[in-house]
């Protein structure tokens, strides 16, 4: 099976891929510095967890947690940070085996609830939340602009 999908931990060789995969994505998020970002992912590993998608020893996605330990009135729980698959590569399940690994390995760890955030006119995000059983939360996010 050729094309079968590869998932491991995020490494930091990943972070250039992952750059290009955000700007094929959207040309907006190719400013974010993935490199730091993912730098401070793996540092800072306590409570992390970020996997890439690979399929042929090529990088098609990732997933990025983390998770925190109090606030809010809430127990530990996971918080899904940031997803992306090259678009060469949608459709073919490789998101939902992203989300299902990081939810296998928290339920694993003793953590009951996974979160994340996803704008409100985001169908496509929504949607690929939802197909995983994701539902509304009781939080109400919120922002002041700077």
């Amino acid at each position: 099976m050729e094309n079968a999908v590869k998932i491991r931990e995020i490494t930091f060789e990943d972070a250039v891929v992952i750059q290009q995969i955000r700007k094929a994505i959207s040309e907006e998020d190719g400013s974010v510095d993935f490199e730091k970002f993912i730098e401070q992912q793996i540092s800072e590993s306590s409570g992390k967890l970020s996997l890439v998608a690979e399929i042929s020893g090529r990088v098609v996605g990732y997933m990025i947690s983390t998770t925190l330990y109090a606030g809010f009135g809430i127990k530990k729980s996971a918080w899904i940070m940031a997803i992306g698959v090259h678009p060469e590569y949608m459709g073919q399940g490789i998101g939902l085996s992203l989300a299902r690994k990081i939810c296998d390995i928290y339920k694993e760890k003793g953590i009951e609830n996974i979160y994340s955030s996803v704008l409100w006119d985001s169908t496509d995000v929504l949607s690929f939340f939802k197909k995983l059983g994701f539902e509304r939360s009781e939080f109400i996010n919120l922002k002041k602009r700077l």
